[in-house]
């Protein structure tokens, strides 16, 4: 029986690199699909130092709607960790239409293929801009109400996280995740 197939999106940046190392650890198969933008392919040999196996690499653009669906015809993906995105928050401040561009079309295109291809599970990295400046509170919680954030990044993964829910409902065959880090 062959490894179950993990697609991570951004899985050459921090955290998708870091991700890939422990799926590969726990005996999955990562597929990554990344524009370097953010990143190098030099993580790829990293990655195989560390942990034996090269992943399957695929320099892909995911605001590229057609690359992502020939993607997805010639791939059979049936669980996403979606990590891929500009993030950082000055930066979004100063390029507001590049954040929303990247950030919202990428997920989108993404989201667009899970009913098409049965995709079965979906992570989406958020981020806890999602709660602005939380009034009185000394801790956020999940249960901490969403607060308007403060950039433009902040922005993009509240609605990010909204476009998620409003897809859920209308198709409720994946089980689909929002991840806050703090």
């Amino acid at each position: 029986m062959s490894a179950q197939k993990i697609l991570v999106t951004g899985g050459t940046g921090y955290i998708g690199s870091h991700t890939v190392v422990e799926l590969i650890s726990a005996g999955y198969e990562p597929i990554i699909v990344d524009n370097l933008s953010n990143s190098s392919s030099k993580i790829l040999v990293q990655i195989a130092e560390i942990t034996g196996v090269k992943p399957a690499f695929f320099n892909l653009d995911l605001c590229d709607e057609q690359a992502v669906k020939d993607f997805f015809a010639a791939h059979a993906i049936q669980n996403i960790i979606h990590f891929a995105a500009y993030k950082a928050v000055g930066e979004s401040v100063e390029k507001p239409l590049a954040y929303y561009q990247n950030n919202l079309v990428g997920l989108i295109n993404v989201l667009s293929m899970l009913e098409k291809h049965d995709v079965r599970n979906f992570v989406f990295s958020s981020s806890c801009t999602v709660y602005g400046e939380p009034k009185g509170e000394k801790e956020v919680s999940e249960s901490t109400p969403k607060q308007a954030p403060e950039s433009p990044y902040g922005f993009t993964n509240w609605m990010g996280e909204q476009i998620i829910t409003d897809f859920h409902k209308s198709s409720a065959k994946s089980k689909l995740m929002n991840l806050r880090y703090f």
